[in-house]
């Protein structure tokens, strides 16, 4: 695929980097229709050998995909698992020497499982790092401590692993660092060619150091920012020109394509554009989540029409996610500045979707499952599904689904994933 792209077609691979099970299963779905195999990733803020904020180590991550798919007959063989920046990510209040040793074991452990697409990532600063906080780490740093890693990750499949296929590397990160843009910006600059050409070079001189020829011969893209981006109410449009020079410079390097982080919410003619400027990964994790809130807050509105306001079996699925979003803030509060009345916005609205870490909470699941259950009980009327879910609408009425709770939502899901399946040729 990537030989394609690099030769001028238009293909490219869109990675899904969610734990939602309505998300994961909305895309199978979408691979399975499209025949094609279907990237999902984990962070190292998500999945650790701790369990993240999900609560999963990596190998209770591939029992949880691997359910899902099974789920749809989804084939194993088809399903390929990356870590995304893998590095000593969620320990920068630690020294580096400590940082890094938690690092090891995070690659060990996500190499030992089956993962194959290993982003290695150690742009971060660490608690006793020398240098300005304002400006990226030194590059060398950067690429010794990237060497350290891989070296562990080829170590792992060798010791566990041997057999299969050795893993593939991302190196890079964007500039500026993963947040999402501030709101005052006019635009996000793309990474510049020679600072794509430094890392790149720099990178591939501390492998070789280090005796990881083979290894480099493996490394299949890096991160870079291609202009991209979006805030809570924004999204910063792909701009094709600003980004022509990097496009154009990723052909020197053999084998290498580019691989576009926050490209939520572009359009289908803009994230078809980036596959064939050599931007041939694209990761995409907030929109489908939204998509997903957007989803059921349709179908809490049908259920509110179909029941009336004055029924006290509805689901209040609205009301129980700000209750818990109020009650545990920590997911939002720094992400969400402004007033009380901005922050309620943001909290229900924010192209960020801070709301997709709520779901999997008790309260929120019993909410969702008994608006399922008032929607499988009285039946949708079309008239009321045209108003809320039109495309979902159209859907029934030619027969690709049923109007149920769960079909709805999956088919509102692949809205998204169906864009990305398109702009990367896949469908």
């Amino acid at each position: 695929m990537m030989a394609e792209n690099r030769q001028g077609a238009t293909k490219g691979m869109y990675s899904v980097c969610s734990a939602n099970s309505d998300v994961l299963e909305a895309c199978f779905q979408q691979a399975k229709e499209d025949r094609t195999m279907l990237l999902v990733e984990s962070t190292s803020n998500q999945v650790d050998q701790f369990g993240g904020y999900t609560g999963m180590k990596p190998a209770d991550f591939v029992r949880y995909v691997n359910t899902i798919a099974e789920k749809i007959d989804f084939p194993k063989k088809m399903i390929m698992l990356g870590g995304d920046h893998l590095g000593p990510n969620p320990w920068q209040n630690l020294p580096a020497e400590k940082a890094m040793e938690q690092a090891k074991v995070l690659i060990e452990e996500y190499v030992k499982e089956g993962y194959q697409k290993i982003h290695l990532d150690t742009s971060m600063f660490c608690a006793d790092d020398d240098g300005d906080r304002n400006k990226p780490l030194d590059d060398e740093v950067v690429a010794q401590r990237t060497a350290v890693l891989c070296r562990v990750a080829e170590d792992t499949w060798k010791k566990y692993r041997a057999g299969t296929p050795k893993p593939v590397y991302i190196i890079g990160t964007e500039v500026p660092v993963p947040g999402g843009a501030q709101e005052e910006e006019d635009e996000v600059i793309p990474t510049t060619p020679d600072d794509a050409v430094r890392t790149i070079t720099i990178t591939r001189k501390h492998f070789v150091q280090a005796g990881l020829s083979g290894a480099w011969d493996r490394v299949t893209g890096a991160v870079v920012q291609p202009g991209v981006e979006f805030g809570d109410d924004r999204v910063f449009n792909y701009q094709k020109e600003n980004a022509r020079k990097l496009s154009e410079k990723i052909m020197e390097f053999d084998n290498l394509v580019f691989e576009a982080h926050s490209t939520d919410y572009q359009t289908e003619e803009n994230l078809r554009s980036l596959v064939e400027d050599h931007f041939c990964i694209l990761k995409v994790g907030p929109w489908l989540t939204f998509a997903y809130r957007e989803a059921l807050f349709a179908l809490e509105s049908i259920e509110i029409e179909l029941l009336g306001k004055g029924y006290e079996g509805l689901s209040k699925l609205r009301e129980s996610l700000d209750h818990m979003m109020v009650k545990e803030p920590g997911y939002w509060k720094k992400y969400y500045p402004g007033n009380e009345k901005e922050q309620d916005f943001k909290r229900k609205y924010s192209f960020s979707d801070r709301s997709r870490y709520y779901w999997p909470m008790a309260e929120l699941e019993s909410a969702r499952q008994r608006l399922f259950v008032n929607l499988r009980e009285n039946r949708i009327p079309l008239s009321l599904l045209s108003q809320f879910m039109p495309v979902q609408f159209y859907e029934v009425c030619n027969g690709r689904i049923e109007p149920y709770p769960e079909q709805l939502v999956h088919s509102y899901i692949r809205i998204v994933s169906g864009i990305y399946s398109r702009a990367c040729g896949l469908s």
